[in-house]
């Protein structure tokens, strides 16, 4: 019987490479939905190759021109956040591949939850917004949550068969990111070039200019502190350049699980989509041989202030992650502009986190209120000097 999956963010990195696995296991899979943003080319092409029976566009006017180029084709197109929902919730959808960027996956996310649909997590930041939230609805609803960030799919995969109280701490992998060696003057100077040549990972421009920052392995911290039930002071991040490990799990008797592979999101994507089974690889093995040698070293957060900030979130707790992951949002999104500089992105976040007062998380309308907050506030430091 064929697996029946639903893509949201079907056209950014994760959702191309997990449509790249569904192909490559043909008879496997059924796509049922599909859902991308303003890459209506892309698009397209996807529902011409894997026939959903919906699909979504960030608003109606590319709707309507997606409804007029495939014509004739028996997809229902809709948008915006109703669209999203739609695809998420398609009928006797089985997985969601919950890939999109940012705030606006959380509710169509949390939709699929309450039909019962296993989730396949990609979309780190509404695990940051609303962490607490999604695990008890999935937990209520029975629903499985497989992440598939290489870094929490290692973990998922050491902690197989682990009774959680012989678990002493979590060891998240980073790579250190394109910028690591640079001093803080010379961070000061860097440019959007710079930061989105990542070493090792191909990569969306936000989740790049994150890795740059090391803000993607603070939200990280944030995501396992909830996907694995541990608290943030058993979390701990090492570099690690080669990214071949890409996490830990140190037991109480010291031992040390890890999970390595090739740096390719391929990897963790195929396993998450063929849970509870493991199927024939898509990728070549890895060649320990020709990796030679793997090194370890702490991070520094004088430099990359933004892991210590994400710590600093989850001891706060209630809103304070969300109002962390929203200023960042705007900040990366202005870097990307050319409006401010690398070293501002971590001066936006700390100043929306000092001046916001965290409330318990008690509803999803409390993550967006926190979320759009930290957003207006993000936007007035913008213009503001400093």
């Amino acid at each position: 019987m064929k697996k029946r999956v639903s893509v949201l963010g079907s056209t950014g990195s994760i959702g191309k490479s997990a449509l790249e696995v569904i192909g490559a296991y043909p008879g496997r899979f059924e796509v049922v939905g599909l859902a991308a943003g303003a890459n209506l080319e892309l698009l397209e092409e996807q529902c011409r190759r894997f026939k959903p029976r919906t699909a979504s566009l960030k608003d109606e006017v590319l709707a309507e021109k997606l409804r007029k180029r495939l014509s004739g084709i028996p997809i229902q197109i809709n948008c915006a956040e109703e669209g999203l929902t739609s695809v998420a919730t398609a009928p006797d959808l089985d997985l969601l591949v919950s890939a999109v960027v940012g705030a606006a996956g959380l509710r169509p996310t949390l939709a699929a939850i309450r039909e019962g649909t296993d989730i396949a997590l990609a979309n780190k930041e509404i695990v940051v917004m609303a962490g607490e939230i999604l695990v008890a609805e999935a937990a209520a609803a029975g629903v499985k949550i497989l992440p598939v960030d290489s870094e929490h799919s290692a973990i998922f995969q050491c902690l197989q068969g682990v009774n959680p109280a012989d678990v002493k701490r979590l060891i998240l992998t980073a790579s250190g990111g394109p910028l690591a060696k640079l001093s803080l003057t010379e961070l000061q100077q860097v440019t959007k070039k710079q930061a989105l040549s990542h070493p090792t990972w191909q990569m969306g421009k936000k989740i790049s200019v994150d890795s740059a920052t090391l803000m993607n392995k603070g939200l990280e911290v944030l995501e396992a502190h909830w996907f694995f039930g541990q608290p943030i002071d058993k979390i701990d991040v090492l570099i690690h350049p080669q990214s071949i490990i890409h996490s830990m799990v140190e037991m109480r008797d010291g031992s040390v699980m890890a999970q390595l592979g090739i740096p390719d999101m391929r990897l963790p994507i195929l396993y998450a989509l063929s849970y509870p089974e493991r199927w024939d690889g898509v990728l070549p093995p890895l060649d320990l041989t020709r990796v030679g040698s793997l090194t370890f070293s702490q991070p520094d957060l004088e430099r990359f202030p933004c892991l210590g900030y994400a710590y600093e979130a989850a001891k706060a707790g209630g809103t304070m992650p969300a109002v962390l992951n929203a200023a960042n949002e705007v900040a990366v999104g202005a870097f990307l502009k050319d409006e401010i500089a690398l070293t501002d992105i971590p001066y936006l976040a700390r100043c929306a986190m000092e001046q916001h007062q965290p409330k318990p998380l008690l509803t999803v309308d409390d993550a967006y209120e926190a979320d759009q907050w930290a957003r207006s506030i993000a936007q007035e430091l913008l213009v503001t000097p400093h």
